[in-house]
């Protein structure tokens, strides 16, 4: 006699919620605004109905994709998890790395929008509020996981550890705007690190 077959549990609204902005911020950064319920839908395997259980309407659903792009704590995740015992360039190299994932989860999804016409508005408060978006905060909080980085060196660096610190995230945050994608983690670590000059 076999035995009944269990339903697997469901989901609590916060974990559907959570479900369903991991398949939509993909699907925006590559639709941008012309992306449907629909589609989320069909993504996450649900059926329509289930997005707006959680969502009013798909407006709340794309203001709440870019609250999740602009939000910091995966990256700031992913820096407190690099391991202090590898070499400093390594370190930094995986730093980089991070922050240009984070920088370029922030770009896709903003410019996707932008260029489906989407007029985007800021986070309101209390919704900056509930995703824990402050961006002094957020800045403090990865400048202090970047300065984490360097503290093993601190005697060897030329700078104090905090000036490393802004001119690294310098060299980060000008890359989109500034050099090209032929120049990856690893050129940029080295050009910081050991200058831009040959060794004789």
């Amino acid at each position: 006699m076999t035995e009944p077959r269990r339903r697997a549990p469901g989901m609590d609204p916060e974990q559907r919620r959570e479900m369903i902005l991991q398949t939509a911020l993909p699907l925006v950064a590559e639709h941008g605004a012309a992306v449907t319920t629909a589609q989320i839908a069909r993504a996450a395997g649900i059926g329509e109905a289930t997005v707006f259980r959680v969502f009013a309407d798909k407006d709340e659903l794309i203001q709440a994709v870019i609250v999740r792009a602009l939000d910091p704590a995966h990256v700031l995740r992913e820096l407190g998890s690099i391991s202090l015992d590898q070499p400093l360039p390594d370190r930094l190299v995986e730093a980089a790395e991070a922050l240009q994932a984070h920088l370029g989860r922030i770009g896709s999804v903003i410019g996707a929008l932008h260029a489906s016409g989407h007029q985007r508005r800021r986070p309101n408060p209390e919704e900056a509020r509930a995703a824990g978006l402050d961006r002094n905060a957020s800045q403090e909080a990865t400048k202090a996981a970047v300065a984490e980085l360097f503290e093993p060196e601190a005697d060897r660096l030329r700078l104090p550890v905090a000036t490393a610190t802004d001119v690294f995230l310098g060299f980060m945050f000008s890359r989109g705007r500034h050099l090209g994608p032929e120049i990856d983690a690893a050129d940029l670590v080295d050009v910081f690190l050991h200058g831009a000059l040959k060794e004789a």
